[in-house]
């Protein structure tokens, strides 16, 4: 597969995606706008979203409830989101775009829900909805319910690790803390228990994928980046963040250039509230 095929299967650009639905190909449209600390997503939503697309909350449809065992954002049950799924208009087949306004870093937890759970074409919109809306392309107010869809989902389509798989990573292979670089490094910790990263991980930020447009940095540069700390060849990778939504975006970036990575989805969250579990600083 090319380094354009790859890319495509992760991302689309604003102008592909309008011309598919200029063509009324069958395109589900997700709304993820979401940010840690922040509950206004449904009401920007309202304001504004891209015709068509469908809200979709990601604490209530993309995660099962926070608790200290599991993790702020657990992976949902799979009846759960397939019954979200098909709230959202998902059919069998049919193709999924997901977007925000924050670079993907919020949509990518649909992305790679979706793609775990069997859903083939899923993309992400490269620049959400800034980059659809300075492309020129119409936005519209108000809630969208669509059709119910008939989607069936089955997971285990992507890897996962738990805890003792993050620490092999971290150990015999490469594991990426997608985190601020102050929150790895131990200087600040504005949510968990315990400030620092797991021993042995690797300080990469999910910020530093997107250029200053919050589009994806080109596929050059991303493998560089990547290979800057230690991902190569051979060498088995995971990614974890604060609870698991971030590091879906690194998994994405590192699918777009043709690495498949496992996602630690209980992440800092789960980690840093067991006590046997130790923390690095640095």
């Amino acid at each position: 597969m090319s380094t354009d095929e790859r890319r495509r299967e992760v991302l689309v650009e604003p102008d592909e995606l309008a011309r598919l639905l200029a063509d009324d190909e069958p395109v589900t449209l997700l709304d993820v706008r979401w940010a840690l600390g922040r509950t206004d997503g449904h009401e920007r939503y309202l304001a504004a979203h891209l015709p068509g697309a469908v809200y979709v909350d990601l604490d209530t449809e993309l995660a099962a409830p926070p608790s200290p065992a599991t993790g702020r954002h657990p992976l949902p049950a799979v009846a759960d989101l397939e019954r979200a799924a098909r709230r959202w208009g998902l059919r069998e087949g049919g193709a999924v775009v997901a977007y925000d306004d924050a670079g993907g870093t919020s949509a990518a937890r649909a992305w790679w829900l979706l793609r775990w759970s069997g859903v083939r074409d899923v993309r992400l919109l490269d620049g959400g909805l800034p980059a659809w809306t300075a492309a020129g392309y119409a936005v519209e107010p108000g809630e969208v319910t669509p059709e119910q869809g008939d989607v069936v989902l089955v997971p285990g389509a992507l890897p996962t690790v738990d805890a003792d798989g993050a620490a092999a990573l971290a150990s015999d292979g490469v594991l990426l803390d997608a985190r601020a670089a102050e929150r790895y490094a131990g200087l600040v910790e504005p949510v968990d228990p315990r400030a620092g990263h797991v021993p042995g991980a690797r300080s990469a930020p999910t910020q530093a994928n997107l250029g200053p447009d919050g589009r994806f940095l080109d596929a050059d540069a991303l493998a560089a980046r990547f290979a800057a700390v230690g991902v190569r060849d051979g060498v088995p990778v995971g990614v974890y963040c604060g609870s698991g939504v971030t590091a879906a975006h690194e998994v994405a970036a590192l699918a777009s250039v043709g690495v498949a990575a496992a996602l630690y989805p209980g992440s800092w969250s789960q980690w840093s509230h067991d006590p046997a579990r130790p923390v690095a600083t640095s």
